[in-house]
């Protein structure tokens, strides 16, 4: 049986790179993959984007309303079967979407490796990875480091250049002044607080 993987990490821990490289690898070998991502993530709109600079435009880009299942059986009777189906920010996905995938890997034998963030800078989980968390045979940490070099487990958002903790859960990098860096907790928590102490 094939399995649903997860693999997560905190911004800028290689996660793109990661499934790019996983790609390639299969293709060296001379098997096919497909990759997905979900239309919430507008940045590098229908590609995936490394911080390296490495693009690779994605074969599927699913709106939330898509019915993955549907989508990704339309697309292999038209291109023919695929040894591997590649997720990037797979937070954004909705759970039902993860749930056809889990099904996919199961089903189809084809495995299934998903790539994307935990937690947003609030430290709240997203639906996509929840869901993920739950359902996957197995969960891999891509490990990074804080500005202070500690290990970074928790995202910050910077907007104009200044840390924020309020806000939409969703604010896709690069665009209007957003940019997001990896923290450990312990910077994490003296930015959060310098940022309380500066609203009152």
């Amino acid at each position: 049986m094939s399995k649903l993987y997860f693999r997560y990490g905190a911004m800028n821990c290689g996660k793109s790179t990661n499934l790019l490289q996983v790609a390639y690898n299969y293709e060296e070998r001379g098997m096919s993959v497909m990759i997905l991502k979900p239309k919430t993530d507008l940045k590098g709109a229908d590609t995936v984007v490394s911080r390296l600079g490495f693009a690779r435009r994605v074969d599927l880009w699913l709106p939330p309303e898509a019915n993955v299942k549907g989508e990704v059986k339309g697309w292999m009777d038209q291109n023919g079967s695929v040894d591997c189906i590649l997720a990037d920010e797979v937070q954004f996905f909705k759970t039902n979407q993860i749930d056809d995938l889990f099904e996919i890997a199961v089903k189809s034998g084809i495995p299934v490796i998903c790539y994307g963030l935990r937690t947003d800078f609030r430290m709240n989980g997203f639906e996509g990875s929840e869901r993920l968390l739950l359902l996957a045979h197995s969960i891999e940490e891509l490990k990074t480091i804080c500005t202070c070099g500690k290990k970074a487990l928790l995202n910050g958002r910077k907007i104009n250049g200044v840390f924020v903790f309020e806000g939409e859960q969703v604010a896709i990098d690069g665009l209007d002044q957003v940019e997001y860096q990896s923290l450990c907790p312990k910077c994490y928590f003296e930015l959060r607080d310098a940022y309380e102490h500066q609203k009152k």
